[in-house]
């Protein structure tokens, strides 16, 4: 597992009060992946309900609050693919 996934999963769960209700996936690219379920961020690759997809540099902003995940959707640094409303509800926990 990359440092990065791990500084991840760690302010992940620093942000998150408990759990997500669903499940999704963030792959950071050619680093790994990261699942957020009811008991938190952890790494891994399992199958979810919605997988966003960005670089390093955006899913570190994200995190830091410095990108807005709407904005970095809307133009193009970030892909969602699967439950939309999922990746909604998960912009609202994260921020």
């Amino acid at each position: 597992m990359s440092d990065v996934v791990t500084e991840a999963v760690a302010a992940l769960n620093a942000k998150m009060d408990g759990g997500f209700d669903g499940t999704a996936k963030f792959i950071i690219e050619d680093e790994g992946s990261i699942m957020i379920d009811e008991n938190g961020a952890r790494a891994g690759d399992d199958d979810a309900e919605v997988s966003m997809t960005a670089t390093a540099e955006t899913f570190k902003a994200i995190l830091d609050g410095e990108q807005d995940p709407t904005a970095a959707f809307m133009t193009g640094k970030l892909t969602v693919d699967g439950d939309m409303g999922k990746a909604m509800a998960l912009a609202g926990v994260l921020s």
